[in-house]
Order: structure tokens, then C-alpha cells, then sequence
């Protein structure tokens, strides 16, 4: 099993910048991706973005220019640097990784949430 822990939200400014976190722990042989998603009050979650494995990443055009997603591939562990943030980002934002465990089977596993509140 895999257990993702997000960590870094909060309550910021608009115009202000937050860094997110998520450490993997457990029996993981290899990812294929980790990627950080959001919901808002009354509306799917979305795809904020994402990285593969070889370092390939993708962004929502709603964060484009202002949030970057990175690894630690060393560390097992992603990161959403947050900046510019505009009332419309305030939502929970959640860690996805998919992959292969040590026994090689298959998983897919969410974080519990942060939430991330932009407001004067």
C-alpha cells in the first residue's frame, strides 16, 4: 500500500505564492507519475498538473505561467509551487501517484487534501 501526506496550504493573499508538498512512503518500485488535482465548492476536481517519471509535465491552462510542479525522485515526493494566486485557485487540493509497488502489482493512490485559501 501507498500512502500519500500532503503538506503547505493555507491561507494567502491574492497575489501570493504557496509551496505544496506530497511525500509517497510504502513499498513503491517505481512511479509512472505523481500529479497534484483540485476542488472547489460544488465543482469536480480538476487537473491542476502533472509529471511523469522521465520529468514530463503538464499544466491546466488556468495555471499556466504561474504554478510549476517538480520531483524528488530521491525522496519520493512532489511539489506545487504556487505563485501569483488569484481567489479562483482557493480550493483542496489533492496529491495523485500512480505506479508499481515492490511486488509488483499496480496502484493508484490520493493524498488526503490540503486546503488552499486565497483571500484579502
Amino acid at each position: 500500500q501507498v500512502q500519500l501526506v500532503e503538506s503547505g496550504g493555507g491561507l494567502v493573499q491574492p497575489g501570493g505564492s504557496l509551496r505544496l508538498s506530497c511525500a509517497a512512503s510504502g513499498s513503491i518500485f517505481r512511479f509512472y507519475g505523481m500529479g497534484w488535482y483540485r476542488q472547489a465548492p460544488g465543482k469536480q476536481r480538476e487537473l491542476v498538473a502533472g509529471i511523469t517519471s522521465s520529468g514530463i509535465t503538464n499544466y491546466a491552462d488556468s495555471v499556466k505561467g504561474r504554478f510549476t510542479i517538480s520531483s524528488d525522485n530521491a525522496k519520493n515526493t512532489v511539489y506545487l509551487q504556487m505563485n501569483n494566486l488569484k481567489p479562483e485557485d482557493t480550493a483542496v487540493y489533492y496529491c495523485n501517484a500512480g505506479g508499481v509497488t515492490g511486488t509488483g502489482t499496480g496502484f493508484g493512490s490520493w493524498g488526503q487534501g490540503t486546503q488552499v485559501t486565497v483571500s484579502s
